[in-house]
Formats: C-alpha cells, sequence, structure tokens
C-alpha cells in the first residue's frame, strides 16, 4: 500500500501568539507579508498527526510505504522530521508559496501523486495552524477523483478498505469505503510520537527527492491563482486586568457583582 502523507512547514503558532501580545508581529511594507525572520518555523501540528496515522497503520501490520511530500522551499529540516518520525521516502516539491492558493496548492500536490503512479491512501491534516482553511484535502480528493473522508481519529485498512472513524459535533461516526481515497486527521488521533535519537541520527543521512512544480506537467492556469491575498492585519490586543482587594469574602462578593452586571452568570 501507498500512503502520501501532505505537510505543511508553518510558523510556531505559539511563538506568533507570544509576538502579537508584546506587540511585535508587524506587516511588509507590501501590506501583505509578516515579518516573520525571527519566528520559528515547523511542521503543521495536524500534518504531524496525520504522519502519526499512517505509522499507526504500519505498527497494525499494514505493509505500507510512506512518502511526506511538501511544497515551498528550504524544506530539509521539516522533510528530516519526517524521516526520523518513519517516512520512507521525502520529497521537496520547489515553489514560492506566495504564489500559491489553495486551488494551486491541490493542483501541484495531486500532479504529483499522479506523476508516482497514484496512491492507495492520501493523508492530510485537518487544517493548517497559519490559515485555518481546510480546503486543499478536498481539492486533492476532486483533482484526483477520490472520495474524501474528512476529521478522522482513527483508521485502519487492509489491501482495498479503509475504515474511518471520524469526529462529529453528535460523537464518533464510523465510515467504511474502498481505496484509494483521501483523509484527514484530527488532533482527536492523539498526541505523536518523537522520534527516538538513532531515528534522527539515520535522518540526517536521507535525502529528500527534489521536483520542481514546472516540471509536473501543469499549465499555466493549473498554476494560476484563484483567490489573492490583498491585505493582512495584526489585530490589537489589549488586556485589561482589574485587582480586588479585602478579606477572601469581600473579594468574593465582589466578584459575584461584577459577574451579574457583565450579565457573565
Amino acid at each position: 500500500m501507498r500512503i502520501v502523507v501532505c505537510v505543511k512547514e508553518v510558523l510556531d503558532p505559539d511563538a506568533v501568539n507570544n509576538y502579537v501580545l508584546a506587540g511585535n508581529l508587524k506587516i511588509g511594507d507590501d501590506g501583505k507579508t509578516l515579518e516573520v525572520a525571527a519566528v520559528p518555523r515547523l511542521i503543521n501540528g495536524f500534518d504531524e498527526q496525520a504522519i502519526e496515522a499512517a505509522l499507526q497503520l504500519r505498527d497494525a501490520g499494514v505493509d505500507c510505504q510512506i512518502t511526506a511530500v511538501s511544497i515551498g522551499q528550504d524544506l530539509k529540516g521539516l522533510l528530516k522530521h519526517c524521516a526520523a518520525l518513519g517516512a520512507n521516502e521525502i520529497v521537496a516539491i520547489d515553489a514560492d508559496l506566495n504564489t500559491l492558493d489553495h486551488h494551486v496548492t491541490a493542483n501541484i500536490l495531486a500532479a504529483y501523486i499522479n506523476s508516482i503512479g497514484g496512491a492507495d491512501l492520501v493523508l492530510c491534516g485537518r487544517q493548517a495552524s497559519d490559515d485555518d482553511q481546510g480546503a486543499t484535502p478536498a481539492l486533492i480528493g476532486e483533482k484526483l477523483g477520490m472520495p474524501v473522508v474528512p476529521l478522522a481519529r482513527a483508521l485502519e485498512a487492509n489491501d482495498s478498505t479503509l475504515r474511518v472513524t471520524r469526529v462529529t459535533p453528535d460523537g464518533d461516526e464510523i465510515v467504511e469505503g474502498a481505496m484509494p481515497a483521501v483523509v484527514t486527521i484530527s488532533n482527536e488521533l492523539g498526541d505523536p510520537r518523537f522520534p527516538t535519537a538513532k531515528a534522527k541520527m539515520a535522518a540526517r543521512k536521507k535525502k529528500p527527492t527534489n521536483i520542481a512544480a514546472a516540471d509536473l506537467g501543469l499549465s499555466a492556469d493549473d498554476l494560476a491563482p484563484k483567490t489573492i491575498l490583498c491585505q493582512q492585519e495584526v489585530p490589537e490586543i489589549q488586556g485589561n486586568c482589574e485587582f480586588l482587594e479585602g478579606s477572601a469574602e469581600d473579594v468574593a462578593k465582589q466578584l459575584l457583582e461584577k459577574l451579574r452586571a457583565d450579565s457573565t452568570i
């Protein structure tokens, strides 16, 4: 079974939040691009759980080849982390992320998957932490003609059948179907494993397969974004803190009065 896991490098969400709270996150002169030279980058958390889902299938006895693929530039650190986790193959598709939207991203990933003869299972994180759109997996399924099963917290598979436990507002939902399929993984899968020191050392020697997006046979229209970022703004965060003084009884009384005044209770 061939499993392709689509991964994305994102800004560290915790670091971004800290910069926002400190008032240090700035927009560039173009009004669109964040000045993020000092913000660390890492694998999107949901995508890391997608790799974990693939590894759990392998642990369950599924004979599979796991390929981690990402789009961007200078992806060695990201992909070596995927290799340390257990990916058999790591692939970097060279493209400028600032020129891509969800449609172009899906076109590139679908073209890559077709170029390797297809995949039995395509796994993606439910969304990316930088834009929180979650549109790309569904578009990949459309391009490949595969059914899409979103928000999975558990997977079971054999040579031809896939069983997915989905997270819904009304509880778990179990669906079954034939592969190939695209599945998005939710955080309810559980915490991903940490790579061992031995695996990290071995991953240092693993070289990614480098592919240019222009070499995937896509037309100019396929590479033309349908949505264009016009402007970004950093919200102004204001924190107001009031200290209540007096005995514990007085403080409790004051707090209840303020909560009632604010209609909180």
